[in-house]
């Protein structure tokens, strides 16, 4: 009886992976991709920075306008430090109580929000003094400007332009 040897086993297979220099080429590849995406990056982050502030503070005019047509009664978005909005700003009703806050935004960070110190809209909608209000919206990290102006009829409406 003669006892079968088993075959022996062919040079040691390569195992599937890859190796340190593949791995560092690609390393590298990604690295440069990385650092030429960043820039235009943020331009984009910059860019939305400003829309979401020009459109904060429209839609904080679109509801004080609701509100005085709702309330059948003057209401007033005013900057809490004067003509500079990027501070914050609140809406309320003057005639009722001076402190009868309807609303109130917070500051925007590294925004620059210029403007009347206040905005009136009365009991139809319209604004109380007559004129045609502009807001001048600028953001850090962009060129772009938004101009937030409100009609003869107190509608509010964005151009992508300085004013």
């Amino acid at each position: 009886m003669s006892t079968a040897r088993a075959p022996t086993p062919p040079a040691l297979a390569r195992n599937g992976g890859f190796t340190l220099l593949e791995v560092l080429v690609a390393v590298a590849i990604v690295g440069v991709l990385v650092g030429l995406a960043i820039p235009s990056m943020s331009a984009l982050v910059a860019k939305q920075r400003l829309r979401g502030a020009s459109n904060d503070l429209f839609s904080s005019l679109i509801a004080a306008r609701s509100e005085a047509l709702k309330r059948n009664l003057p209401v007033t978005v005013s900057s809490v430090n004067g003509t500079q909005w990027q501070g914050g700003w609140s809406t309320a009703n003057p005639t009722v109580n001076a402190t009868d806050m309807l609303d109130q935004h917070a500051a925007i960070a590294n925004a620059t929000i210029t403007g009347p110190a206040s905005v009136t809209f009365n009991t139809n909608g319209r604004l109380t003094n007559g004129a045609t209000p502009t807001f001048d919206v600028s953001v850090q990290g962009t060129t772009s400007l938004r101009c937030l102006k409100i009609d003869l009829s107190g509608r509010p409406f964005i151009t992508q332009s300085a004013c």
